[in-house]
């Protein structure tokens, strides 16, 4: 059984070291735009520890709502006020995560990010067998450290041949 009246994800939250720098990325490559932003925000009781699971001295400085039409994200910017890891967690971590972005042509979209001098981790990745073949991907890296990945898959996928379950298809 859901959670009652569940619906759909409404946003993908994430914390970057720099609020501004992840604002311009995001509009600059992938189009998002910017909904509003607030902050700073701290508490004086155990409101951050007991409602975000963080320091209790922990502070936002600023939090920014972005929206590219299918995707919402929630960026924050916390102040250096208390204990915290400054490192990005890579996919093999607890709590490593990556966010995914469909394009029409991998190629193009590789070559956009290697002449914006974007790090891009190998070369794409073509999926010949198991359900995930028709499927390219590559990894690539925001500014700061953070996991992106470019995914393609012109023809669909092979799991649409035998599964009843039909995943989200940002094609249509």
């Amino acid at each position: 059984m859901a959670i009652p009246g569940l619906r759909t994800p409404d946003h993908f939250g994430f914390t970057v070291p720099d609020l501004a720098q992840a604002v311009t990325f995001f509009q600059r490559h992938f189009d998002f735009k910017l909904a509003y932003q607030f902050g700073p925000f701290a508490a004086d009781d155990n409101w951050m520890a007991d409602h975000l699971n963080v320091d209790p001295r922990a502070s936002i400085s600023q939090i920014a709502v972005m929206s590219a039409g299918s995707i919402n994200l929630e960026i924050f910017e916390y102040a250096d006020t208390a204990p915290r890891n400054q490192q990005q967690p890579n996919n093999a971590d607890i709590g490593g995560h990556h966010l995914a972005f469909y394009v029409d042509d991998m190629n193009a979209a590789v070559a956009y990010l290697r002449a914006q001098g974007l790090t891009v981790l190998g070369e794409p990745t073509v999926m010949t067998e198991g359900p995930s073949a028709g499927e390219s991907w590559v990894y690539f890296m925001a500014p700061w450290g953070m996991q992106l990945e470019l995914v393609s898959y012109p023809q669909g996928k092979a799991y649409q041949h035998t599964s009843k379950v039909v995943l989200f298809d940002p094609r249509s």
